[in-house]
């Protein structure tokens, strides 16, 4: 079956991969391009999917720098609708010639914007909307054959389409879900302007996944790196239908992760009769992080150990491949792409060493959202506790620990974790939040302990709620909660003398602290 399909155009924008999720929750295929794609190449994409429009990213590049991207202006002649986002608005309307200049007032954040012409992608919204921006570049005029649909005080033209042709563009971000009606926007755009069929849907994604592992391992042995994370245990039942007996699952104990994790692991997954291996880690990660405090540094260094302990499980059972449970957003904040920005490394992205012994590293869900995956594990049939289990990050600890790590410091947040997952899920407010979780501060302060004056460590509490990762909001936790994590904490921990907890937003913050 030939699906609908919308390419994305990807300008080197953070929320490029988000503009792809919202299409694909429409039941409509997505696929992310390069941005320089040729329109010839555009139509031979027609013989794999049935494509219906376009959309262009945004960026962190200004259009009239001389090296920001810029994509093929026939592009906007292959009578395909076409709709610009941010960058990608502020690229059509330079490429039509109108006036693209600096903002005299950047917008960040949310805005309330004026619809002037509810129409097409605009069509159903109200007079007055609240959209998410984040640009420093303005539209200030259009030539002739456009017209300005929007308008906020300090950006004359917030959005604008073509007279004649279906080609819009939005300086805001319809993607987030800080856009009050993104949602709406981007389902005109779909249906009533690209006219696309809802023909799509992820769990056809299983079948296609095993044959390409199939495909790119053959009848060769491979490790796969479990960590007893949604993504991990995903990537570990398909290559499993893939492989059987040609697979080996390894669980790397670095020091770093959750109480009481090497067990479960153990126990789930030897229950599927997946080869396991526990490879006992603790003092060689730690004596590599001695003296290490930028968290860059540290998540190159768990990658590059990750990857030297599975060269020798590799060499031990004759493995040639290894397979990772990579998802979309980890290559996105790791500035995958030339023109992104870097936001974070992650160890098994951007974090890997540039030698390595294995033949290749597959990556099966390389192009799935966490909620994607969570729908593909559920229908391979990994139990609801793996299915639902909250993110945790591949190094762990490591990266929970503000500063360098020392083995108190590991213990602390350790204790400290498991306090806010236990209050947390007893207060019943597990399946309502994306993620939760504590962090040991390089900050010190006063407090009092037992009537004496105490000077101990400061402990952040994060939690949020997220549909994929790529946004995210703090979550409203009832102070009574708060406050049973607080007081456990500064009592069981005696190196803690105070709890705060993080209200931000992402953005601006990312999820984890480092």
């Amino acid at each position: 079956m030939t699906y609908d399909t919308i390419l994305v155009l990807d300008f080197g924008g953070q929320y490029c991969h988000l503009i792809g999720r919202r299409i694909r929750e429409h039941n409509v295929y997505s696929e992310i391009v390069p941005h320089d794609i040729k329109p010839e190449e555009i139509k031979l994409l027609n013989k794999k999917f049935n494509v219906k429009g376009l959309v262009f990213s945004g960026g962190p590049a200004s259009v009239y720098d001389p090296n920001a991207p810029r994509c093929d202006p026939n592009i906007l002649d292959l009578n395909l609708p076409v709709l610009g986002l941010c960058y990608g608005h502020q690229l059509i309307a330079q490429i039509a010639s109108g006036k693209v200049e600096p903002a005299k007032h950047r917008e960040y954040g949310i805005a309330y914007v004026t619809i002037d012409k509810p129409v097409g992608v605009l069509k159903g919204l109200d007079k007055k909307e609240k959209v998410w921006m984040s640009h420093g570049d303005t539209v200030l005029a259009l030539p002739a054959e456009y017209e300005t649909l929007a308008h906020t005080g300090s950006c004359p033209v917030a959005a604008f389409r073509h007279k004649e042709k279906p080609i819009y563009g939005l300086q805001w971000h319809p993607e987030v879900v800080h856009t009050e009606k993104g949602t709406q926007m981007l389902r005109n755009f779909i249906f009533e302007v690209s006219n696309c069929e809802a023909n799509w849907k992820v769990e056809d994604f299983i079948e296609t996944a095993i044959r390409e592992i199939k495909r790119s391992i053959g009848e060769s042995k491979a490790i796969i790196g479990l960590s007893g994370g949604i993504d991990s245990s995903a990537s570990t039942a398909l290559a499993a239908k893939a492989l059987g007996k040609n697979l080996t699952a390894v669980f790397v104990d670095h020091g770093f992760v959750r109480e009481g994790e090497p067990e479960f692991v153990k126990s789930t997954f030897e229950k599927f009769g997946v080869n396991f291996i526990l490879a006992e880690a603790q003092e060689r990660f730690l004596q590599k992080m001695v003296g290490v405090a930028d968290p860059e540094k540290k998540r190159k260094i768990v990658g590059e150990e990750f990857i030297r302990v599975f060269e020798e499980v590799a060499r031990q059972v004759g493995a040639e491949y290894l397979i990772q449970g990579t998802i979309y957003p980890d290559r996105i904040e790791s500035g995958f792409r030339k023109f992104s920005d870097k936001i974070k490394t992650h160890h098994n992205v951007a974090g890997l060493p540039t030698k390595m012994e294995f033949k290749a590293v597959v990556e099966p869900l390389r192009n799935l959202y966490k909620d994607e995956v969570r729908k593909v594990a559920a229908q391979l049939g990994l139990p609801k506790e793996i299915v639902w289990r909250q993110p945790f990050p591949g190094p762990g600890l490591a990266v929970r620990v503000t500063g360098e790590i020392t083995k108190e410091k590991v213990e602390i947040v350790r204790k400290a974790d498991n306090i806010v997952t236990e209050e947390i899920e007893k207060a019943g407010l597990k399946h309502s939040l994306w993620q939760y979780f504590a962090v040991l501060t390089e900050t010190k302060s006063t407090g009092v302990k037992g009537d004496a004056r105490a000077y101990g460590y400061t402990v952040a509490v994060r939690a949020v709620e997220s549909q994929e990762a790529m946004t995210a909001s703090f979550a409203k936790i009832p102070y009574d909660v708060l406050e049973r994590i607080s007081t456990r904490i500064t009592n069981e921990i005696p190196q803690v003398v105070r709890v705060v907890y993080d209200i931000t937003h992402k953005p601006p913050a990312t999820i984890e602290w480092e």
